[in-house]
C-alpha cells in the first residue's frame, strides 16, 4: 500500500484510498527541521513520490488491460478475411489453376490460400477440399488411365512413316473410282460365286492384269505399271495370307475344300483396287 499526497494507492488492484491524518503529521514533522535541511527534504520527498506515482499509474494500465484480453480476447481491428470462391463447386476453378496443373502448382495453390484465409474455419475447410479432391483425382487417372484413342490416331497419322505411305497416294475423278469398283466387284462376286477346285486362278491373273491396266492409263507408263502392279500383287497375296492365317477365324457360310484360296483372294481384290486406284 504506498501514499501519495493524502492517497493511498494498491498496485495489485489498482484502485486508491484517502488515508487520514497523513498530512498534517508529515508537515509538523518537516517544521521542526532547520530550513536548508528542510527544502531539501522536501525536494527529494517530491521526487520519491513522482515516482511511486508513475509506478502506480504504469500499473493501473497495464491491470485494466489485462483485465480487457481476458474478457474479450486478443482482438484485431481488421476482420478476418473469407475466401470469395468458398462455393465453387468445381476443385480446380476453387483454386484457381487449370486442369493440366503439376503437383507443384497445386500444393503451391492450396498453401498461398491458406495463409492468406488463415483463422477463418470455413475458408480453410473449402480449401483443403478442393485439394483434396484434386490429389484423389490424380490418384485415380494414374491408376486406371483412360486411353484416348484420337489423340493416338492424331500421333499415329503424322508420324513420318505415315505420311511417307500418304504421299505415294491421291485422290483420282469420281469416274475412275467407279470405274475401278465395278470391275474389282465382278472379279469378286465370279470368285464367291463360282468356286472351282482349281481354285480362283483365273480371276486372280485377271485381277492382275486389271491392275497394270488401270495404273497404266493412270500414270502413263508401262514400266512403272508393270513393276507397281506386280510388287502391289504380292504384297496383297501375303497380306491375305496372314490375315488368313493369324486374324480372320473360319467363316460360317463359305465351306469347301478350297474356301482359304478364295477369302485370301478377296482379300487381294481389295488391296489390288486401292493400288489400281489411289496410287501415285
Amino acid at each position: 500500500m504506498s501514499s501519495v499526497a493524502g492517497l493511498t494507492g494498491s498496485p495489485s488492484r489498482c484502485c486508491f484510498q484517502v488515508s487520514v491524518g497523513s498530512s498534517a503529521s508529515r508537515c509538523r514533522r518537516v517544521s521542526n527541521l532547520p530550513r536548508a535541511e528542510k527544502s531539501v527534504l522536501l525536494r527529494a520527498e517530491r521526487s520519491y513520490w513522482a515516482g511511486v506515482t508513475q509506478r502506480l499509474n504504469a500499473r493501473k494500465t497495464h491491470v485494466i488491460k489485462c483485465s480487457m484480453d481476458a474478457s474479450f480476447g486478443d482482438m484485431s481491428n481488421e476482420p478476418t478475411a473469407i475466401f470469395p470462391r468458398i462455393n465453387v463447386r468445381d476443385p480446380y476453378k476453387r483454386l484457381g489453376i487449370s486442369r493440366e496443373a503439376s503437383e507443384e502448382e497445386i500444393q503451391g495453390a492450396r498453401n498461398f490460400l491458406i495463409r492468406q484465409y488463415a483463422g477463418h474455419k470455413p475458408s480453410e475447410d473449402a480449401i483443403e477440399s478442393a485439394y483434396d479432391k484434386i490429389i484423389m483425382q490424380q490418384f485415380y487417372a494414374r491408376k486406371n488411365p483412360n486411353i484416348d484413342f484420337k489423340k493416338k490416331f492424331r500421333a499415329v497419322s503424322q508420324s513420318r512413316v505415315v505420311q511417307a505411305v500418304r504421299s505415294r497416294f491421291r485422290t483420282p475423278a469420281t469416274q475412275f473410282i467407279i470405274k475401278t469398283s465395278i470391275a474389282f466387284i465382278v472379279l469378286g462376286a465370279l470368285t464367291f460365286l463360282f468356286p472351282t477346285e482349281e481354285g480362283p486362278t483365273l480371276q486372280v491373273a485377271i485381277s492382275l492384269l486389271a491392275t497394270i491396266y488401270f495404273i497404266h492409263e493412270r500414270l502413263q507408263s508401262k514400266w512403272r505399271a508393270f513393276l507397281y502392279s506386280a510388287g502391289a500383287f504380292v504384297f496383297s497375296w501375303l497380306v491375305g495370307t496372314f490375315l488368313m492365317v493369324a486374324v480372320i477365324p473360319p467363316i460360317p457360310f463359305i465351306k469347301g475344300l478350297r474356301s482359304f484360296e478364295v477369302i485370301t483372294s478377296l482379300i487381294t481384290y481389295v488391296l489390288l483396287w486401292v493400288a489400281s486406284t489411289y496410287l501415285k
